[in-house]
């Protein structure tokens, strides 16, 4: 008896191109593999046999190779309508079986992994009798019949574990076998298919230009349905920028333009411990923790970036982490609008340095490649360049009227409330947030963002698109960075003053904030925080403060920064350092898990993208994060017919805050989000 083999199943209704697809998956497969191969249509007892043929399928041939053994069957001769010759499967190392009720209930127990095959339904039809017309034409839909029988008391689609919308055009096989390799029950299986993904080739050109980037992100990304841009607007919106060797300057030097197009484009969602990757006509399903599923993906250096390139994103994922992914790192299980986490994955970007005034392009080796990185080369050389005067798209025509979670009235009560689990010894800091919503028949997210990244330039700026829901954040703040070597780096703020355009009123804001002992206290109460989040997968004594509450000045803020550095333990298993440090200290409060359970009672709602993180994973190692702080979050209806807007603010609680002036922060943090859609902070 050989050992169990693992057991696929390809269902679907007739027409759906099961029998190509797993003839192509099985031919892909037998280069690294043994495979057997069994069609249902060979044991259907005739034309009203579907329950009957699913019956004998279970019993004989798929409950026998299961165990590793021989399946002896009888077939089902259709010229005749009578029992045919006995035939016998031979297990293998993968078994393949398809048809229609190939994944039914009964089989279920029995099989590895469920694709379900999916096409419209004239399609179908066409499909089907253009392969098997003459016999199968007048049986239409008798068999139409009973599919849709068997599908009324067993939703087979719902229990797949990858579904396929195959559109006939040749790339389902391959889609399919990429979605495979992330499913957990197929990983040691699939080592091979495995290695070839992560046995990468990076393709690069340097051009020296510096187009404009809102141009250039349009020219390549503007039509595609899932793409990012992580902008560094403080230097890329026509404003001067830091000054040169300024931590700002580094944190402002690199932007990032890719979309999931491309052989290797990918996306994710993940929602309540399901995560969601759609490759091509593929969606696999895979359940459990999104950072032991990053784990998988991320942290091995894949690909080493090309020589003399000084970013540290060599392709890879880029995207959100929603603040409720928090209940895998010590918060409690909140459920969310919107998905708890959104990434692409790039086989191919542009990467811009304002610094040098070049452009890097990046691609992984495909047949494709070279293809794109011509468009790309052409479409930097058409951009016009940057400074000088891009027409923006027209403005949304109506100043959304947003609605507070919270009264001020209540959100003083809520800092009452905070103040007393404070004096109780809960918590030392509670950041407490409230959101703004609003409505509006239609608003236009990229006109939206372009006008915030002029207004409020920022070094962590980014536009996310997936689908119907759209990102624009003007985020100051770095989360965490991990380097490709391992240098490790947090950079909180806490403590914000607004800025005012008479500049002696401005200077004196600005001392006043440098002089407070209430904001250098939240600060240092953070940054101790957050020395002890690096700390878990650091070396011992590799952790550092290198600057403590220094000011850092923006377009509508001043603010308070301070920088812990570390040392990446080796071998440490960077997702979960990144995880060790979810969500960030600075919008938690410390201690952070018994704080983020105050939060949960008080907050009354979740945060979703808001105080989460944006940024990337890169196939070299690294990752890039900022905090999602001065965010727009934009949802448009499954219908089409309403657009949600909603911004979240905040601010750190202590013992000694005043309720009015931490009310006023909040309008302080709003002011660069709602000025700039012609909006006002809600009564």
């Amino acid at each position: 008896m050989t050992p169990a083999p693992v057991i696929i199943a390809i269902d679907g209704r007739s027409g759906a191109g099961k029998t190509t697809l797993a003839i192509e998956l099985a031919a892909t497969l037998r280069n690294h593999h043994k495979v057997s191969l069994f069609h249902l249509e060979d044991i259907y007892p005739g034309w009203d046999g579907l329950s009957a043929g699913i019956e004998r399928y279970v019993t004989t041939v798929l409950a026998p190779l299961s165990r590793g053994e021989a399946a002896t069957w009888v077939s089902w001769d259709w010229k005749t309508h009578n029992d045919g010759d006995p035939r016998v499967t031979l297990p293998a190392e993968i078994v393949i079986v398809e048809g229609v009720g190939a994944a039914a209930a009964a089989a279920r127990p029995l099989l590895d992994a469920v694709i379900w095959a999916d096409a419209p339904d004239g399609e179908r039809r066409t499909r089907a009798l253009a392969r098997d017309g003459e016999t199968y034409e007048p049986f239409w839909d008798q068999w139409a019949g009973q599919e849709a029988e068997l599908l009324a008391v067993d939703d087979i689609p719902q229990h797949a574990h990858v579904r396929i919308l195959n559109r006939a055009d040749g790339a389902a096989p391959a889609d399919a076998l990429q979605a495979l390799t992330y499913l957990p029950a197929l990983t040691t299986a699939l080592v091979p298919e495995l290695s070839s993904r992560r046995g990468l080739r990076l393709l690069s050109e340097r051009i020296d230009a510096s187009p404009d980037p809102a141009a250039l992100f349009q020219a390549l990304c503007g039509t595609s349905q899932n793409a990012v841009w992580l902008d560094s607007s403080l230097r890329s919106a026509g404003t001067a920028g830091p000054g040169k060797g300024t931590p700002a300057a580094e944190r402002s030097r690199f932007s990032i333009l890719a979309d999931d197009g491309g052989t290797f484009g990918q996306s994710v969602v993940h929602s309540s411990g399901v995560t969601r990757i759609t490759a091509g006509c593929a969606t696999a399903n895979v359940s459990g923790p999104f950072f032991r599923w990053l784990e998988t993906v991320w942290g091995r250096k894949a690909v080493r970036g090309p020589e003399d390139y000084p970013c540290d994103f060599a392709l890879g994922w880029l995207g959100y982490l929603g603040y409720e992914l928090k209940r895998e790192t010590g918060g409690q299980d909140i459920l969310s609008d919107t998905p708890d986490a959104g990434l692409i994955f790039a086989g191919r970007a542009a990467v811009l340095d304002h610094a040098d005034n070049t452009v890097w392009l990046l691609a992984l080796d495909a047949p494709d490649a070279a293809d794109w990185l011509a468009r790309a080369r052409d479409a930097v050389t058409a951009a016009p360049v940057a400074g000088d005067g891009v027409e923006l798209p027209a403005a949304n025509a109506a100043a959304p009227a947003f609605a507070g979670r919270d009264s001020e009235a209540s959100y003083k009560r809520k800092i009452a409330e905070a103040q007393h689990q404070i004096a109780e010894g809960n918590s030392y800091e509670v950041c407490l947030t409230t959101t703004l919503a609003a409505e509006v028949p239609a608003l236009d997210p990229w006109a939206a963002y372009l006008a915030l990244r002029r207004r409020n330039p920022a070094p962590f700026a980014s536009y996310l698109r997936f689908g119907g829901l759209s990102v624009a954040s003007t985020s100051p703040e770095r989360f965490l960075r991990i380097a490709s070597d391992g240098g490790m780096r947090a950079e909180p703020i806490k403590g914000t003053r607004r800025r005012a355009a008479d500049p002696d009123t401005d200077a004196a804001l600005r001392h006043d904030l440098a002089t407070s002992l209430k904001d250098r206290a939240e600060n240092i109460m953070i940054v101790d925080l957050l020395r002890n989040d690096l700390s878990h997968f650091a070396e011992p004594g590799s952790v550092t403060v290198s600057r403590l509450c220094e000011i850092e000045s923006y377009a509508t803020v001043h603010q308070l920064v301070s920088t812990i550095d570390a040392v990446l333990l080796p071998g440490s298993p960077r997702a979960e350092a990144v995880a060790a440090c979810f969500p960030a200290g600075s919008m938690t409060g410390a201690p952070k898990i018994s704080t983020m359970a105050i939060l949960d009672r008080l907050e009354e709602g979740p945060r979703g993208v808001y105080s989460g993180a944006i940024g990337y994973f890169s196939l070299n190692g690294a990752t890039d994060l900022a905090v999602a702080i001065r965010t727009l979050v934009v949802q448009e209806d499954a219908a089409g017919e309403k657009v949600r807007l909603s911004l979240g603010v905040g601010g750190a609680i202590t013992a000694d805050s005043v309720p009015q002036d931490e009310y006023e922060e909040i309008r302080t943090k709003a002011y660069g989000v709602l000025s700039t859609l012609g909006s006002s902070f809600p009564d």
